[in-house]
């Protein structure tokens, strides 16, 4: 058996391929491992440090020397937003619904364009594709925005929502990109078999362009999930249109009155001190609130999204 495992070793030895770690080696492999050890430490624990801000008393909050875990548990600061507001739970369906879709109407309409702009024999891609590019670096501004869907009618209306995001240059010139980068003989192949172009666009490219496509869907959805500066804008006066993230920017803004009112609550009713929130403990639950969908929605369209990260540099 010992003259068997050396001579393994020594065939193995030969190959052209092994080559025996040497101290330069190791000392750079445990380098390595250290910064991105560190890295990870650097990037996960704000986020565990505001996770325990967020279920820690908010008056023990304010002694400070609270870094992984709450050193007085409670939900008070969850129950003072998800309870003490009665437009959160509508705000967090309507967040809901116009994630997924205008997420959905979002990525149709980006695939179907950018098919059009990659196809090689669709005679106005030259003509059409800056004023595509122009749309990136310029636009009308909020106003003339305002303007026109007003007189569209789309003040108050749930439509304002996924139209003004359903489609973006940029998603476009990603997907196009990525789209240029598949083999011509397919399509060709596909009209020889005369495949219509429906045919070619849902049957062979969508296929082929799912890391792109679930790219696109990750930012658009998050982006949905995130917004409040359209609802501010549009659907302010509209309380059955109001969106999560337009209620917690509001309770951001009036969280210093809340946690006084709430502190004088405490202490004429019961005079204890752990029923108050402060302006820390509501923002802290605040950003656990919006980030925790986006936790559930990222897994999984990792392996998609890791991928399509370095499409936009393949092609211009």
């Amino acid at each position: 058996m010992a003259v068997k495992t050396s001579a393994s070793r020594g065939l193995v030895s030969k190959l052209p391929f092994y080559r025996r770690a040497t101290t330069e080696d190791i000392v750079l492999d445990v380098f390595i491992y250290v910064c991105l050890l560190l890295l990870c430490v650097v990037t996960i624990y704000p986020f565990l440090n505001t996770l325990a801000y967020s279920f820690n008393d908010a008056t023990d909050s304010i002694r400070g020397g609270i870094y992984l875990l709450p050193r007085e548990w409670t939900l008070r600061n969850y129950e003072k937003i998800l309870v003490g507001n009665p437009l959160i739970a509508r705000s967090i369906v309507n967040s809901a619904i116009r994630a997924i879709i205008g997420g959905a109407l979002s990525v149709f309409a980006t695939l179907c364009v950018s098919y059009v702009f990659s196809r090689k024999d669709f005679f106005l891609r030259k003509v059409l594709t800056p004023f595509l590019v122009f749309t990136m670096y310029f636009s009308g501004g909020i106003i003339p925005q305002f303007l026109l869907m007003r007189n569209l009618g789309l003040i108050n209306n749930f439509l304002v929502y996924l139209l003004l995001t359903m489609l973006s240059a940029y998603n476009v010139m990603v997907m196009r990109s990525y789209m240029d980068g598949l083999p011509d003989s397919l399509v060709e192949a596909a009209k020889i078999d005369g495949a219509s172009e429906y045919r070619i666009l849902f049957g062979i490219v969508l296929p082929l362009s799912m890391p792109v496509v679930a790219t696109i869907a990750l930012f658009v959805i998050v982006g949905q999930w995130n917004s409040w500066f359209d609802t501010m804008l549009y659907c302010s006066s509209e309380p059955k249109l109001t969106t999560l993230q337009y209620e917690l920017q509001k309770l951001l803004t009036s969280a210093q009155n809340i946690a006084s009112a709430d502190a004088a609550d405490a202490a004429m009713n019961s005079g204890d001190s752990k029923a108050a929130v402060t302006p820390t403990s509501i923002r802290t639950a605040m950003t656990i609130i919006a980030v925790v969908p986006i936790l559930f929605i990222y897994p999984f369209l990792q392996k998609y999204f890791v991928k399509g990260l370095t499409i936009g540099g393949v092609k211009g």
